[in-house]
């Protein structure tokens, strides 16, 4: 070795942790990694890297060395509201429609530099308002997926709120650039949008091949709606225009076994797999119909809370198969866009799960539900510092 080449030389590292997820497999609890002159030179148990690596210098770096996580769930629009964590049906009125002027494209653009500057390995958005796609599909810095939100409960009205969807979809996808986000479609609720519309949206996302999300089970109320026609949902929608009876909206009469789930499984809703987001207030029947369908699900543990609506049951889901990712919603129930915060709330609510199994929810479920690939830490792959959470 040279004089020069050891002046630049650097003793291997091996850098410990909690938790580690390279990408591959279910990771190792704890963990470490040998970085040796910024390059990575080993991974896996840390006793292991010890026999194998003597001379590194260990320190520890974290609880947690990953991929940047993903953020598969989250409202950027609502990025200029302030954070407050009241019941659900304080919520809507007190936040969402009170700080309605403050939703749009600043917020947007707002909120996507941030889960840039958070180092963000993907995000699922959903797109309230048509102009802001414009402005997101122009980045090459926020690889994902923008999906636009379609919402009417009038079946009478399903072909021309289709159509003008389609429009928009279309003038939209020709704003994709490489290495930004791609477009989606999103159908609000099963509550909020008819049947006749859940159909054609569904439809139309399977031929042309666009990802969807659809809010489902979020609050108790939606399968009391469900089961009965009346309830909390029901009354605070009626406050606005809003077809005579929850059975013209779903197309079929409420019923004691009926849930959001299987409303949605039996209009073939289902079939193209769309990402199902929340799911708390579920059924064991649900969760199998969602592990046959082959749905992922993205949870928002610290929104649920704040918004009091239940815990989502992870246990369960991950028994079945159903593959999990991690959203923090909008800033205004979630509180932040760092999904790190969501892991470290969710390792305090489930401390019966391994945490491996929340951590790769937060990358590899991420990536799966975003369709972008998955980052891997392995040997010769150069080391970056926001591996480390």
């Amino acid at each position: 070795m040279t004089v020069e080449a050891r002046a630049n030389f650097h003793a291997p590292e091996l850098l410990t942790c909690d938790v580690l997820f390279t990408g591959i497999g279910g990771g190792h609890s704890p963990g470490g990694v040998v970085v040796a002159n910024g390059v990575i030179a080993g991974t896996g148990d840390p006793a292991t890297l010890r026999a194998s690596y003597p001379h590194a210098r260990e320190r520890r770096a974290g609880a947690v060395i990953a991929p940047p996580p993903v953020n598969a769930h989250t409202h950027l629009d609502m990025s200029a509201y302030e954070f407050r964590a009241l019941p659900y049906f304080r919520w809507i009125p007190e936040v969402v429609m009170a700080q309605r002027e403050k939703r749009g494209v600043a917020g947007a653009v707002a909120g996507a530099d941030e889960l840039v500057r958070l180092g963000v390995g993907a995000v699922g958005d959903i797109v309230w308002q048509a102009e802001v796609l414009a402005p997101l599909l122009e980045r090459e810095d926020l690889p994902g997926v923008l999906y636009f939100e379609v919402l009417s409960p009038f079946p009478e009205r399903a072909d021309d709120v289709f159509r003008a969807a389609r429009t928009t979809l279309e003038a939209a996808r020709r704003l994709e650039r490489p290495g930004g986000p791609r477009v989606g479609l999103s159908p609000h609720t099963p509550f909020t949008v008819s049947h006749r519309l859940m159909r054609l949206l569904a439809d139309y996302a399977a031929g042309e091949g666009l990802p969807v999300q659809i809010h489902v089970a979020e609050h108790p109320a939606e399968s009391e709606l469900f089961r009965t026609g009346r309830g909390p949902i029901w009354d605070s929608m009626t406050r606005f225009p809003y077809p005579a009876t929850f059975a013209e909206v779903i197309g079929r009469a409420p019923e004691p076994e009926l849930t959001p789930v299987r409303y949605l499984d039996e209009l073939g809703a289902l079939a193209g797999r769309p990402t199902l987001v929340h799911m708390v207030n579920v059924t064991p029947e649900d969760i199998g119909r969602v592990a046959r369908a082959g749905c992922p699900v993205v949870t928002c543990p610290r929104s649920n809370a704040h918004l009091e609506c239940g815990t989502f049951p992870w246990g369960a889901f991950a028994a079945a198969g159903v593959e999990v990712a991690l959203g923090t919603d909008s800033v205004a129930s979630g509180e932040s866009l760092d999904v790190r915060e969501e892991v470290a709330f969710a390792r305090t609510l489930y401390p019966e799960l391994d945490p491996r199994l929340l951590v790769r929810a937060a990358v590899k479920g991420g990536h799966r539900v975003t369709g972008t690939p998955t980052p891997l830490l392995r040997r010769g792959e150069a080391w970056h510092a926001h591996y480390v959470w």
